[in-house]
């Protein structure tokens, strides 16, 4: 009898609300951000209208890894033992390579890792499952809708204040509904409609800094070798022919590996090769790969490309790292520019930034005190990859970096501090810290 995978089922969201209707709050995109914030707003009660442009069970081109930031939203929500269940790959520390093949491991805590907050890797398509199903769950029982398949073709703007949207549903000849809401939480990726309405038209702003955005490309691999188990590292390795992007494998369990490569937009405009080939020469040429990639077969039809807005600290920018709010909506995850520049990771700040825009929703609160708590909690370990980002982009400085912490235990535990602690970010802002950690 053939598995269940109940990720790959339908999810019912019942009936398309009335042309017309008014929520307390809209949310278009159903993703990691766009759940939880509606998953949020739904347990304190509130009517909600979450809207998604696709159809469950889809797919999303990610890297696949969830950090241990995710995981207190994930238990909040009510889906962590659900998710458990199910298959995926339990993180356990973090390869580092350097472009002339040094590399470290980074391990995480380990009683992190124990209480399985360290973090996992697991496809989107099963992870973003969990959490619209829950959401779902959650909005529909307290009176609220939510909509599959619809196209938010309308951002409606009274008075310079967004007061809802119009959503086609049902493919290219659907029908259009309108509905209103006294705040719209814009949550739709990259392409974010709000996004745009909030950034490009209302405050005139630059939607899009290639420096700023990143280029990602994904395959999906089985039995490539090194990445065996149900538990491990992730690797990310900064190839030579690759600088200034990094090459990356994260296993998803039970053999397949999630591998992909990235680069900054404006550095990719310099390149005369792109990453689709750049990753084809990496595995069949590259010495450290391809014996590893020998016999290893790639899943048919799982190389995608897609965008990941970073969230870097824009030169003169009055709100950081991008605006995230207009009158009448708040924006959440990847439609706020908030994926982290070095690691390339963003559910965990998706699910942040979506409990806070709940929280600010119900609490009647302004959308300038958003922006400001979101860079206020958000910004030193945002700041702090792009320096990361930045320096990996020179290789002798990488060479330098990788040997010494091979080589170095505090190196190491600094490098877990980075990763698994808010706290220990604020060492990294003293320069007597760094010195002393990285020379001595």
């Amino acid at each position: 009898m053939a598995e269940v995978r109940f990720w790959e089922e339908a999810i019912q969201s019942g009936p398309i609300p009335q042309d017309g209707s008014t929520f307390d709050a809209i949310v278009v995109g159903g993703g990691p951000g766009g759940s939880a914030a509606a998953g949020y707003l739904a347990m304190e009660g509130k009517s909600v209208l979450l809207i998604e442009k696709g159809v469950w069970p889809r797919d999303k081109v990610c890297g696949d890894a969830i950090g241990g930031k995710s995981l207190g939203h994930v238990k909040a929500l009510g889906i962590k033992t659900r998710l458990e269940s199910t298959p995926h790959f339990k993180v356990t520390g973090i390869v580092f390579s350097s472009p002339n093949g040094s590399e470290v491991m980074v391990p995480l805590p380990e009683e992190d890792v124990q209480k399985m907050e360290a973090g996992y890797s697991l496809p989107r398509k099963q992870f973003d499952w969990l959490l619209f199903e829950r959401s779902n769950e959650l909005v529909l029982a307290n009176g609220g809708s939510v909509i599959q398949g619809g196209d938010v073709r309308e951002i409606n703007v009274e008075e310079g204040v967004i007061v809802g949207v119009s959503v086609r549903i049902g493919g290219r000849n659907g029908e259009v509904f309108s509905y209103s809401a006294p705040w719209t939480i814009g949550a739709g990726g990259y392409q974010c409609p709000v996004a745009r309405k909030v950034i490009k038209d209302l405050a005139g702003e630059e939607l899009v800094d290639r420096m700023h955005y990143c280029g990602g490309y994904r395959e999906y691999w089985d039995g490539v070798k090194g990445c065996e188990g149900n538990s491990g590292s992730i690797e990310i390795h900064f190839v030579d022919s690759v600088i200034p992007g990094y090459f990356w494998l994260f296993p998803l369990g039970d053999g397949r590996v999630n591998v992909g490569i990235g680069m900054v937009l404006g550095m990719l405009d310099k390149q005369k090769t792109k990453l689709k080939a750049l990753q084809r020469d990496v595995i069949a040429n590259h010495p450290l790969f391809k014996e590893r990639f020998e016999g290893a077969e790639m899943v048919a039809g799982t190389g995608k490309g897609w965008q990941l807005p970073f969230g870097s600290p824009r030169k003169g920018a009055k709100n950081q790292p991008r605006r995230s709010w207009g009158p009448g909506a708040l924006l959440v995850g990847d439609a706020a520019s908030l994926v982290d520049p070095f690691s390339g990771e963003g559910v965990g700040n998706a699910l942040v930034s979506g409990e806070m825009a709940a929280r600010h929703v119900i609490e009647g609160r302004g959308g300038d005190e958003y922006q400001q708590e979101l860079w206020g909690l958000l910004g030193p370990e945002l700041t702090n990859s792009y320096k990361m980002q930045k320096t990996s982009r020179r290789a002798w400085l990488l060479n330098w970096f990788v040997k010494k912490a091979s080589r170095k235990p505090a190196i190491q535990e600094m490098m877990t501090e980075m990763i698994a602690s808010k706290e220990a970010q604020g060492d990294l802002h003293s320069k007597w810290f760094m010195v002393k950690t990285l020379l001595f």
